[in-house]
């Protein structure tokens, strides 16, 4: 019989680490070829299976472009790993406890923004109207909205801004560590590298894909960049058809206005005056980023923050502190904590 080796390796844990899969049937057929059965894992706190009775806010975290939900359980050295910092958290008997659920959305672009899109598959579906009721009907959660919460960091953070205000119904509380926001600062300034990078494929990213998906991935200058632009696209500025629409001319970097359009509809700063409400009946929200955070997603932070409370919402925990985009793993708790209070009332 294995046990632990405990750190600096892994840390015994007070609460359980459940591995699921999920068999989507809104991601079958999707338009990537994607899978359609999904890890899912699920968090339950020390003393869950003691009492019987008793039932739990919950929390969903979902992850920034690439990520894959068994990433959760990377090592940085001298640093606790995502679940471990969660059941550190609710080992702790000063905090409410949370069931807390890592889903994943990933696709074979880098990832799906965790809207429904014909350029990637229905995941804002998916999330929403499959693993949630998945989640309820395995687990004794509080299976309201005003005890249910989402976070996430980058396009997980985007995606925890977005879905309460497209799902009132479902969500009660967010939190976003620099999450994608204000377009024009963070999306923007890339389009140039983005053509020259394609000058190497002749202005086509059909001719990137095949060459990045015959190699290595993201060992050539400018692969990140094209594929995020690619991935947004799909997301963003997709037809019905399937038809992906890029917001700049792929030789000269000018912008496509009509398509530069459908991507500020969904900037989490402009769908606030548009979901006044949703936001005004959120029980928490709670907003960080690096000051140094190399696509200005602080700048989108304070520009989601002036959004809030343009409609009225003054209620928020909004917090920069000296960082860049990566290594702020260290802030998942800090949010998970407020968000367990509050959900937990």
């Amino acid at each position: 019989m294995s046990t632990p080796t405990g750190p600096p390796w892994a840390r015994p844990m007070s609460g359980r680490l459940d591995q699921l899969s999920i068999d989507s049937d809104l991601l079958k057929a999707n338009p990537l070829g994607d899978p359609h059965v999904r890890p899912l894992w699920v968090y339950t706190p020390p003393g869950y299976d003691d009492d019987r009775g008793r039932r739990y806010p919950a929390i969903y975290v979902i992850q920034g472009l690439t990520g894959q939900v068994d990433a959760w359980a990377n090592r940085v050295p001298f640093r606790l790993n995502t679940p471990e910092r969660v059941d550190e958290l609710f080992s702790d008997p000063a905090v409410p406890p949370c069931v807390v659920v890592f889903v994943d959305c990933w696709t074979s672009v880098g990832g799906s923004q965790y809207l429904d899109s014909p350029g990637t598959g229905r995941y804002h579906s998916y999330l929403c109207d499959e693993v949630v009721p998945f989640v309820d009907e395995r687990y004794r959660t509080l299976a309201e909205r005003d005890h249910r919460a989402i976070s996430g960091k980058s396009s997980g953070g985007y995606g925890a801004m977005v879905t309460p205000m497209l799902r009132p119904d479902l969500w009660g509380g967010l939190a976003t560590h620099a999450g994608d926001a204000l377009f024009e600062c963070c999306y923007l300034p890339e389009f140039g590298k983005c053509v020259r990078a394609l000058r190497a494929y002749e202005g086509s990213f059909d001719r990137f894909w095949e060459d990045f998906r015959s190699r290595t991935a993201f060992t050539k200058d400018g692969d990140d960049d094209l594929l995020n632009a690619w991935c947004m696209a799909a997301c963003y500025s997709t037809d019905p058809d399937g038809t992906v629409h890029l917001p700049f001319d792929t030789d000269t970097g000018q912008l496509v206005d009509e398509v530069w359009e459908r991507w500020l509809a969904v900037d989490p700063v402009r769908m606030v005056s548009a979901n006044a409400e949703a936001v005004r009946d959120l029980r928490a929200i709670y907003i960080d980023a690096g000051t140094r955070d190399e696509w200005f997603l602080d700048l989108g932070a304070e520009a989601f923050h002036r959004a809030l409370g343009d409609v009225g919402v003054t209620d928020v925990f909004f917090e920069l502190f000296d960082a860049t985009h990566m290594g702020i793993d260290y802030r998942y708790p800090i949010a998970m904590r407020y968000l367990a209070e509050r959900m937990a009332g």
